[in-house]
């Protein structure tokens, strides 16, 4: 079963509007408001993508249910055009292969310029990235220091009297910067999503970080490289040396 190819499916047409980057979108239906999705905004979309010979190639539609994704984590044709759109807006996309998956089969997966019907059901924005600690790379006096090197600072206190052991696993929230640049690294706050891990499966500064916390404290770690990544980069884009975190232990089991 699929769903018919539009009659434009192998052009768009002379009043579609053009992008810098070559992409080509006409508006189906007008959307409900004036707000728009961040490039890394969590969007909920029905959609049916076709290749430009009418071969219909994937539908939410199809499948009855929406699909939910961040705009960062798709093809590039895609984080352009959703952030064109508005909720309720229902738009064509012509995608060149540039900016969706190449121009060439690969894999089975389709190629060369992409066409989408997509409807915007909702989205979420991230919150805005957390400041910089004025601290970064020099740890308050009333911190405390292990004899490993970590340092610690509370900056809410927790709910309860109960610490995870170094066998727990985690529910948080984090943000981690660099010391070297005071560049912000990661975030599940940016993300919009705790993260659970088992604390026997993180680096070492994480292990013995979080034992000192309790369930519903807030704090910022210090940790040296020797705790984390090392002192270089383990791989291309890690982050290494000195690493302060800013982390919120929500709970653990």
């Amino acid at each position: 079963m699929s769903i018919p190819a539009p009659s434009d499916v192998s052009a768009a047409p002379a009043d579609a509007i053009h992008t810098d980057s070559g992409l080509a979108y006409k508006v189906l239906q007008a959307g409900d408001g004036g707000d728009h999705p961040s490039a890394t905004a969590k969007v909920t979309v029905h959609y049916t993508g076709w290749m430009t010979n009418g071969q219909m190639f994937d539908s939410s539609v199809l499948r009855g249910r929406p699909s939910s994704f961040p705009l960062n984590g798709v093809i590039r044709g895609w984080t352009e055009g959703l952030q064109l759109m508005t909720v309720g807006e229902k738009a064509r996309f012509w995608i060149p292969g540039e900016l969706a998956y190449g121009n060439t089969p690969n894999g089975g997966r389709p190629h060369g310029t992409l066409v989408f019907d997509v409807e915007l059901l909702s989205f979420e924005n991230p919150p805005p990235p957390p400041a910089t600690p004025d601290d970064l790379d020099s740890p308050p006096e009333d911190a405390i220091r292990t004899a490993s090197g970590l340092v610690k600072k509370t900056l809410r206190e927790g709910t309860s009297d109960r610490s995870p052991s170094a066998t727990s696993t985690v529910r948080v929230h984090y943000s981690g910067w660099m010391v070297l640049n005071g560049k912000l690294f990661d975030s599940s706050v940016v993300r919009g999503e705790p993260i659970s891990f088992g604390l026997n499966q993180v680096i070492p500064g994480w292990t013995e970080g979080l034992q000192l916390m309790r369930e519903g404290e807030k704090a910022r770690l210090w940790i040296p490289g020797n705790l984390a990544y090392g002192e270089r980069p383990p791989q291309p884009g890690y982050p290494y040396g000195t690493l302060v975190f800013d982390v919120e232990l929500l709970s653990f089991s």
